[in-house]
């Protein structure tokens, strides 16, 4: 038996979900095709858990996500997060990227060297490609060199990471090819 919940939430990118445990929020979930869709995935993550009515601290953070994704410079930052699970190297990716304010932007490369080194920059991708709480652990506000928007792992790949930027008002260097 699991003490993990979730509910879903309606935002300007879509229905989110969110998972939460005794200790903090374990998982954001961006929208899939639809809430059925975002309710499997969030089943399949985590099993038969149960769909509830939000605690006052998981509706604060939906709140927050609610705004942000709304336009408002919202700071999540106080969110509390159960990282039990998450490799020390993604946690300390993970709390880099979260003092990244709205509308603002770092590299891969940028943080790897505030982990030891540049060359850690693919590590610090793949660590932000399994992140288990996007929004709050604003992992879309990190870019490849250049500005460039990089990789997406959530429904919608690059095209959400994009809106998720033109919502806050960053800039990204990006022109479309052919090969998007």
């Amino acid at each position: 038996m699991t003490d993990k919940k979730f509910a879903l939430f309606d935002t300007a990118i879509g229905d989110c979900g969110i998972v939460w445990g005794e200790h903090g929020i374990v998982a954001v979930q961006l929208p899939m095709s639809g809430d059925e869709k975002t309710r499997l995935r969030i089943h399949q993550r985590y099993g038969d858990i149960e769909e509830a009515a939000p605690t006052a601290d998981v509706q604060h953070a939906i709140d927050g996500m609610i705004e942000l994704l709304d336009g408002k410079p919202v700071d999540l930052s106080d969110i509390e997060l159960d990282m039990t699970d998450v490799p020390e190297f993604h946690r300390n990716v993970y709390e880099i990227a979260r003092t990244i304010a709205p509308g603002a932007t770092l590299t891969y490369g940028d943080i790897a060297k505030r982990l030891g080194g540049v060359e850690l920059s693919r590590d610090v991708g793949q660590a932000l490609g399994r992140n288990p709480c996007p929004i709050v652990v604003p992992c879309h506000r990190v870019l490849a060199a250049g500005g460039k928007p990089g990789g997406f792992s959530a429904n919608g790949g690059v095209a959400t990471k994009l809106k998720m930027l033109a919502i806050e008002g960053a800039k990204v260097n990006y022109t479309p090819s052919l090969f998007d």
